[in-house]
């Protein structure tokens, strides 16, 4: 598979730290970001790249040369007009007759993209967009999707955001089929997501997000370009490319994050536990990522629809976001074994392996993001989740937060108990910085 990199851009937003070069060759840690980009590309196997250059792209050029020196065959585009963030694609038609990978060259990342290129294929997909949460969505490009990962649409940056939403960003990291080509029929300024790839959703193409918890940030500012340097020198970078094992903080939902108030059946009566911000800011900043799994009997017993509960966790993910964190994903289980309840949906009224404290949940996410669960801890407010810990062979944590361990289901001892969420965190937090071995459960 080929690749090409969009490394045009002026740079405007970021003039005020660079304006002698472009984007794409600002340094992180003395390397330019399209070095870094070439050197993940290649460790999946891109032999041959074309990179787009226009403005002050003779300094890319110079540097790059034909590539040989970073063992990879580089080909130059270059614009003597700026055609937007397409429009140089129509002059590659000939050259790109087969899948490739497009990014923008302001985009530093780490990303196994053998993962990427396989659910591409396994999808058969006209495009593949690289998706995931961030500390900003209220003003990122938000791609929606449905259930199984189809594009719905594109929530633009421009929208002024006063509805919930999932925390779901495009990265600037795409997998095109030929079929694009379809949608860039000259060679004239072209805008990727008006003018490609809208129409290709309005016309039922088949296109799917790629959801990962990789690294993946854009330098479009100096405060995210002085916070990408800071999270490569510390290794976050690199701890998190899915090609390594990746350790996780399973978060409970009810009494955990939110106030619990037994079944939460509206989505406005959902308000975050103090602390919880703070809690989670803590874990995004760290190697370990912060998925929640929840048992939700109320979709089998009929009281929440399907898209009630997304709607339920539109507004979890809105809160979070508006605060600057996230989770990286939510897990829930439908399904409850009792039967009898007014207006249930049969076809879910049975046992399941997800429903807490089984172990299912945990395995779809371990297997989706590479997961080393015995190196991984669930913090939750019941007996069920310090049962799921044992079961998972994880470490858990009892927060004293909703039953606080009251529900008394399951004679269980926890690794640890804690005030509340933040607690929980921090005690996990120093285990790490002094190794503390995992415990035997």
């Amino acid at each position: 598979m080929k690749a090409v990199i969009m490394a045009g851009g002026k740079g405007t937003r970021i003039s005020s730290i660079t304006t002698d070069i472009p984007k794409a060759m600002m340094s992180i840690v003395d390397t330019p970001i399209i070095e870094h980009q070439i050197n993940c590309l290649k460790k999946s196997g891109i032999d041959e790249l074309y990179v787009i250059i226009g403005h002050l792209g003779n300094v890319i050029k110079n540097y790059l040369k034909d590539g040989k020196d970073f063992g990879i065959k580089i080909n130059y585009l270059e614009e003597t007009t700026p055609l937007g963030t397409a429009g140089a694609l129509y002059y590659l038609k000939e050259q790109l007759q087969e899948d490739f990978i497009f990014l923008f060259g302001d985009v530093f990342l780490s990303i196994d993209f053998n993962r990427m290129i396989q659910y591409h294929r396994v999808k058969n997909s006209d495009a593949t967009l690289f998706v995931h949460p961030n500390i900003h969505p209220y003003d990122s490009v938000l791609v929606e999707n449905d259930e199984n990962d189809r594009i719905l649409g594109i929530d633009s940056k421009r929208v002024a955001r006063d509805y919930d939403y999932k925390n779901n960003v495009n990265a600037g990291i795409f997998i095109f089929s030929p079929k694009i080509f379809d949608y860039i029929k000259e060679p004239i300024k072209t805008d990727l997501e008006n003018n490609v790839i809208i129409p290709m959703i309005e016309d039922g193409c088949n296109m799917f997000t790629y959801k990962s918890t990789e690294y993946a940030k854009d330098m479009g500012t100096p405060e995210r370009y002085y916070a990408v340097n800071d999270d490569y020198q510390s290794g976050l970078v690199e701890s998190r490319n899915l090609s390594n094992k990746q350790k996780c903080i399973f978060l409970d939902r009810d009494g955990t994050i939110n106030e619990y108030m037994g079944f939460l059946i509206r989505k406005e009566d959902l308000k975050l536990i103090p602390g919880v911000v703070e809690a989670i800011k803590k874990i995004n900043e760290s190697e370990y990522l912060c998925i929640v799994v929840t048992n939700q009997p109320v979709i089998a017993r009929g009281e929440v629809t399907f898209e009630q509960l997304d709607d339920i966790h539109k507004r979890l993910q809105t809160l979070l976001g508006n605060e600057g964190v996230y989770v990286d994903d939510i897990y829930y289980c439908p399904h409850h074994p009792d039967k009898g309840f007014e207006g249930e949906i049969p076809e879910l009224k049975f046992d399941c392996t997800c429903r807490k404290p089984n172990t299912g949940m945990i395995e779809q996410a371990a297997e989706k993001y590479n997961i080393d669960v015995e190196n991984s801890w669930i913090i939750g407010d019941s007996t069920l989740d310090i049962m799921l810990g044992k079961n998972a062979n994880m470490n858990s944590i009892l927060v004293g937060t909703g039953q606080a361990g009251l529900d008394n289901k399951y004679d269980v001892e926890p690794t640890e108990t804690a005030q509340d969420l933040n607690e929980a965190v921090d005690k996990i937090m120093l285990r790490r910085k002094y190794n503390v071995k995992k415990e035997k459960i």
